[in-house]
């Protein structure tokens, strides 16, 4: 190897050095490591949040949701029932949506400040009722356009009242929702459109 070749590896390998020590150095000088993590107060993922048992005596889990509770019946809310709501539940929140759907998840029902009891009875408004995909303020039951569809009840537990007016979407409920779930569950039905 000549001398100009022998310089030339010489400056590649004290380059490679000053840059590597270079990251070493910016790696242990930067800002002091914050303990919460970028997403901190984003969610409930930190959370222990317990299980509720969600289920209906109208339709079993997984089952068929009967044609009362759709668009082709009386269109009315099925009963629900739910077994291990925390006690310190101040309220719960329920949405009724369709993953199925062909465009988006299909929003048919979301409600809040529920009290926390045990049992929603069928054709009732437990709480406070807002917008769902229909553009209607309420329930909407299963509609599909075609083929079966599965229809997910889902109850969260939260540890206080949203401050929300009716008619409010599910964007505003969920971002509510944030960092006060204690408890959850869900129940899913099918329907196939007659």
């Amino acid at each position: 190897m000549n001398r100009q070749a022998g310089g030339v590896v010489l400056i590649f390998l004290l380059a490679g050095i000053l840059l590597i020590s270079g990251c070493f150095e910016k790696e242990n000088t930067g800002t002091p490591v914050s303990n919460e993590s970028p997403e901190a107060g984003k969610g409930d993922e930190n959370m222990n949040i317990q299980n509720i048992k969600v289920f209906s005596s109208a339709f079993a889990a997984n089952g068929s949701i009967p044609v009362k509770y759709t668009c082709n019946g009386t269109n009315v809310n099925p009963p629900l029932e739910f077994e291990g709501i925390p006690e310190e539940a101040e309220s719960l929140v329920l949405i009724v949506d369709d993953p199925d759907a062909p465009m988006k998840t299909f929003t048919h029902w979301i409600v809040w400040n529920i009290e926390p009891v045990a049992k929603i009875e069928e054709d009732s408004i437990p709480g406070v009722e807002g917008m769902n995909d229909f553009k209607k303020i309420g329930y909407g039951g299963p509609c599909p356009p075609s083929g079966t569809h599965r229809y997910f009840f889902r109850v969260y537990a939260l540890d206080r009242q949203l401050d929300l007016k009716a008619g409010a979407g599910r964007k505003d409920l969920e971002k509510g929702m944030i960092g006060h779930i204690i408890a959850e569950g869900e129940l899913m039905g099918k329907y196939s459109k007659k």
